[in-house]
């Protein structure tokens, strides 16, 4: 048993940069003082080790499509309990519709034809290589990329948010998508 709980968590340690991005993506700027993405991820994730048994995923697609729902879960929660405490989240959007349109902007970054039924496979693959690439950046590059790519946010707005000027901001999202580049380009 000990063998297969070291399996469980090795391919779950293999998801958490993936999933980490897609929760990042969903918490507003503004929350980031009081709620963690790593949190939402490490809960979603012991969540996911308990209930192992329940996955009927097999590929790594239909295991990521299972921990999103965990994280999206995990996610809503948190926001419950802000909520619960009267803090002001009035203006968040529905976060499953926004973590399931984020995970697709990073799914279609990718997509190219899928011509084959290996396509899909791939794909998964890319996702959670993009994703582990992301989570090594440095964290003022990664949270510029997460905003303008996946949040949808202007330079201007993410200048505002990081307390740096527009030129300052580009250049974080320069330097990171030069250092994602070089490690994608990197052989395994």
């Amino acid at each position: 048993m000990v063998g297969k709980a070291d399996e469980i968590q090795a391919l779950l340690q293999s998801y958490r940069g993936y999933l980490r991005t897609l929760a990042a993506a969903r918490i507003a700027p503004r929350l980031r003082g009081k709620l963690d993405p790593s949190d939402i991820v490490q809960q979603s994730m012991l969540q996911a080790f308990q209930a192992w048994d329940q996955c009927r995923g097999t590929s790594d697609g239909e295991r990521l499509a299972w921990l999103r729902q965990i994280v999206i879960r995990n996610v809503l929660h948190a926001l419950r309990d802000f909520r619960r405490q009267k803090r002001d989240i009035g203006r968040e959007c529905s976060l499953e519709e926004a973590i399931e349109a984020s995970s697709q902007r990073l799914e279609h970054w990718l997509i190219a034809e899928q011509s084959t039924p290996s396509g899909p496979v791939r794909q998964a693959e890319e996702i959670l290589e993009i994703a582990r690439a992301l989570d090594e950046l440095p964290s003022f590059q990664r949270e510029a990329i997460v905003m303008f790519y996946w949040q949808g946010c202007s330079l201007a707005e993410i200048g505002e948010i990081m307390g740096r000027s527009g030129p300052a901001v580009a250049g974080l999202l320069h330097r990171g998508l030069k250092r994602l580049r070089e490690r994608l380009a990197e052989p395994e």
